[in-house]
């Protein structure tokens, strides 16, 4: 690498030459009409919860440990802090009195609006929880808006408030975006209203272990960024920016952002039914790799590897069996693993559809009528534990085992609930409530088997968990911490 006094050195004439250096600067962006039209439709969202606290207490603002979670949902991991709010003057109180109830702020975030009559789109992470959600647009009008439906799957939301007229966002096509080409972020990151921010997207169909492929680009995206629109060089929505890659709390370099296309997908069932339906077929599946797939006598390491399949569900009904490659869906080729769960998913429960798989050397065809996914269910966590119990692995998880009641709801046999995810496993994205079901190739029994097979890990070596929340299961690989 040259020193900057070389580079000072260099002769502008021998090495810039100036007709190159023209053309660069007026090939240049342009943003400042884009952001006159667009900005308009973005708004700024903050919610509220309802506190309960004694007459006479001192009142309290947005509680410092709630903000940090609504924060560490958005960013995966913790972020400092704010600083301590001054308290507002005791009153006096009445003997008798109950508790009173008083609005305190809960979060922070964006939207922008899709409709003319007041349909705004933002993050399921944005809203869940709040008890009241007040949109403000840019002209400084404030509405209380009313959540027409959150799916967290997806991390899309959609909320109405009472308007007409008012300024709207085209939508694109996410399928056509291309990687490389410019687009810019608009926002109210840190409460700071419609901030502008840009940058390209750096790559399409990116699997981050969500339940849809997410666009990645290098857009500055920081709390209060979250469910605030990406838009192309048309004007046009082309997703709703969700999630950052951050090691330290703060932005990266790397953003996320949920596909338009999908979104309205999922928006379209919230307007109509105030949740979202899926499909399900009733199997646990894994990536292919390039040597099984080889050793099977595929040309491709392609499809999905069928790993478990539910007794009595859809697929064992159609005949489908552990071994098997499923490699088609309705005659669309599945490129991953992730791929099969989010074309099943977008099928309509009670629809019959193809699956073409690969046994024992040979393709077959099966029929299989698609089942309604239930409601994700998360292992509800156990307070009641000792703090020896509480002191985090290796992979940086505090686990306990399921109770019997856990299993019989999650239909499963074994495996360990995660209560708290640190460091390695919370920059993985592992939280509380997750199920670990495999170590490396070893299925968890319960939380005793899981500590001695950690312990056992080569810190030089990445383990691989299986790791299943809601409906799905995913591996995750970790690097454990030398012990």
């Amino acid at each position: 690498m040259l020193s900057v006094a070389a580079i000072i050195a260099i002769p502008v004439a021998t090495s810039f030459p100036s007709t190159a250096s023209a053309a660069s600067v007026a090939g240049l962006p342009d943003f400042t009409d884009l952001v006159e039209k667009t900005g308009p439709a973005v708004v700024n969202i903050r919610t509220t919860e309802k506190a309960k606290f004694a007459q006479g207490a001192p009142g309290a603002g947005a509680d410092d440990e709630e903000m940090q979670e609504f924060f560490k949902r958005f960013f995966g991991v913790p972020v400092p802090p704010r600083q301590q709010q001054p308290e507002r003057p005791s009153r006096p109180k009445r003997p008798g009195t109950p508790p009173a109830e008083e609005e305190v702020p809960r979060g922070v975030g964006s939207g922008f609006i899709i409709s003319a009559d007041g349909y705004v789109m933002t993050n399921a992470h944005v809203v869940d929880g709040a008890d009241e959600v007040y949109v403000t647009l840019t002209d400084k009008r404030e509405f209380k808006a009313k959540i027409i439906g959150a799916d967290k799957r997806t991390d899309v939301a959609l909320v109405k408030i009472e308007g007409a007229n008012l300024p709207r966002l085209a939508l694109g096509d996410s399928d056509k975006i291309r990687v490389g080409e410019w687009v810019i972020a608009i926002g109210s990151p840190f409460g700071l209203d419609n901030t502008v921010t840009a940058g390209i997207i750096s790559a399409k169909a990116r699997d981050t272990g969500d339940y849809l492929p997410l666009i990645q680009t290098d857009v500055a995206v920081n709390p209060g960024n979250s469910g605030g629109p990406l838009i192309n060089m048309r004007g046009e929505v082309v997703g709703i920016n969700s999630q950052i890659y951050s090691r330290s709390g703060g932005y990266m370099g790397i953003s996320f952002a949920v596909p338009i296309d999908e979104a309205m997908r999922v928006s379209d069932q919230l307007k109509q039914a105030g949740k979202v339906t899926r499909g399900r077929i009733g199997v646990q599946i894994g990536e292919l790799t390039k040597e099984v797939a080889e050793s099977l006598g595929l040309s491709k390491a392609q499809g999905a590897l069928v790993q478990r399949v539910e007794a009595g569900g859809p697929a064992e009904k159609a005949g489908v069996e552990a071994g098997d490659i499923i490699l088609k869906f309705n005659g669309i080729l599945i490129e991953r693993s992730s791929d099969l769960p989010r074309l099943v998913g977008n099928t309509k429960p009670g629809a019959r559809a193809v699956l073409t798989v690969w046994r024992k050397g040979a393709n077959r065809d099966l029929n299989v009528t698609v089942a309604e996914m239930e409601q994700e269910k998360v292992a509800k966590r156990d307070d009641k534990k000792s703090k020896a119990e509480q002191t985090a692995n290796a992979l940086g998880l505090v686990a306990s085992d399921l109770t019997d009641a856990q299993k019989k709801e999650l239909k499963i046999d074994g495996g360990v609930v995660v209560d708290a995810a640190e460091g390695a496993s919370a920059r993985a994205g592992l939280r509380a409530g997750d199920v670990v079901l495999r170590l490396n190739n070893t299925d968890v029994k319960d939380a005793k088997q899981f500590a001695a097979l950690v312990a056992k890990l080569d810190a030089k070596k990445v383990a691989v968990i299986l790791v299943r929340r809601g409906d799905a299961s995913q591996f995750v690989p970790i690097r454990p911490l030398a012990q």
